[in-house]
Order: C-alpha cells, then structure tokens, then sequence
C-alpha cells in the first residue's frame, strides 16, 4: 500500500501532463509519493510523456471522468490520495497540507477551495462561473452544509472514504457525486483555499458547459431524491398543493 498516491485522470493532456507529473512528484516526495496516470483514450500521446515524467501510466477504456475515477478506486489501495487534473490548472505546493489534514486531524475529504481564492478571476470560460456558483449554492441548501467549492478537480481523500464510495458517474458530474455522498454519510469535511490558474495557451477544456453542466444539474436531483426522500417528496407536494389551492379560488368563488 501507498502512503500517498496522487491520481491524475487524463485526456490528451499532452501539453501540461509532464509538468503535473513532476510537480507533485516533488511535492509528496516526503510521503514517498506515487503518481498514477490513468489515460482515458488519449490520441497525443499523453500516456507516453507522463511514464517519461515518472508517473505510473494505467488506462481506461470508458470514456468518462466518472468511469476513470472507478477504476483508480479499485486499483489504487493507499493511506491518502490526491485527485487532481491534469491541465496544470492547480498548484502542487498545496497538496503537503492537504495531505497533513487527512493524517494528523483524521479528515477524509479535504476540499480544495478556488472560489474563495483566484477561480473567478482566472477563469475565462463563459457561464463556468455563475454555474459553480449556482451548484456550490443549491448543494449547501439543499444539505444545510457550508461547502466552498463543489465542482473542484483538486481533493485528498482517506482510504475509508474511497474504499466506502460507490461510483455511478461516468462523466464530470463525478465531483458532485462524490461531495454529496461524503456529506450524506457524515465523513470528516474540510475546506482549503487553493491557488488556481486558468489553462495554458493550447490547452483545451474537456468539459462542455451546457451538457455536462445539465448532467451535473440531473446528478443533484437524483441524489437529493435518493438521500433526502421526505424534503423531495415534501417540496413536491407543497408546490401541488399551492397549485390547487389557486385553481380551486375561482370555484369556490363563483360557487359562494
């Protein structure tokens, strides 16, 4: 077993993915750290410059952020990991603290938290900022938590959190599967700002914000349906029953 294992799930990320590597690399050298790449059908050769860099190349043939982060679950057995991407959006000096919270304080998900620091300045894509904000907001109504970021891609976990976690995505709606869960099941919790960057000149986000964005929106419905059954059902009925009451005022108006 690791002590630390940092997972990076990739898709031609050949432009930045040789520096991700060696970055955290250096980062959890202290831990004896190993960096896992898991390729998810990349035509640029990205599996080829990550083992050069150092990183422990593996594959998955699902497309999907979702089906990616399953298969590291089940391979990947260490005391803490990181998640991070591989598009050089996020810092390596970060992660040692990150990896302090899951081994001296007993954490089992640290968050790393861009809104409260450069994301919505750094980030550049159009309707990415009011959309994280919108899910960060309806997740933490929802739930009644005060989580800072929700659709993060920069987390570390504890071996009871990933091993007690049911992956059902397949895609990048993955993020908000994973937090609702750890709030559901009352796993230890923390935020972290971090430092974020946007992408560098050439390198493409994988992520389409309206479809993926409408995916992320039908994953907090189901899991707030699943996990809190009563408050679904109840606003449900609530909603109806206000209905007819304004369409039984004009017959009863009419009648009296």
């Amino acid at each position: 077993m690791d002590k630390v294992a940092v997972l990076i799930p990739c898709y031609n990320e050949a432009k930045t993915v040789e520096k991700v590597v060696k970055d955290f690399l250096s980062a959890t050298a202290a831990y004896d750290g190993k960096v896992y790449v898991y390729d998810n059908n990349s035509t640029d050769g990205t599996a080829d410059l990550a083992r050069s860099a150092g990183a422990i190349v593996r594959y998955e043939y699902k497309q999907g952020k979702g089906n990616v982060m399953r298969r590291m679950f089940m391979e990947i057995d260490a005391e803490c990991y990181i998640i991070v991407d591989g598009d050089d959006t996020y810092f390596a000096k970060d992660a040692p603290r990150m990896i302090e919270a899951i081994f001296n304080r007993n954490i089992d998900m640290v968050i790393g938290d861009r809104l409260s620091s450069s994301y919505y300045t750094e980030n550049k894509r159009k309707y990415h900022n009011s959309g994280n904000t919108f899910v960060k907001n309806t997740i933490n109504w929802i739930f009644k938590r005060d989580i800072k970021d929700i659709m993060t891609g920069y987390r570390a976990l504890s071996l009871k959190f990933v091993k007690n976690f049911p992956v059902l995505s397949s895609g990048f709606e993955i993020e908000t599967e994973m937090t609702i869960h750890a709030i559901d099941k009352h796993f230890a919790i923390e935020n972290q700002v971090i430092d974020y960057k946007d992408r560098p000149e050439g390198s493409e986000s994988k992520l389409n914000t309206i479809p993926d964005g409408l995916r992320v929106l039908k994953t907090i419905l189901k899991m707030f349906r699943n996990y809190r059954p009563l408050s679904f059902f109840g606003y449900i009925a609530l909603i109806l029953a206000i209905l007819s009451v304004i369409f039984f005022i004009p017959v009863f108006i009419e009648y009296w």
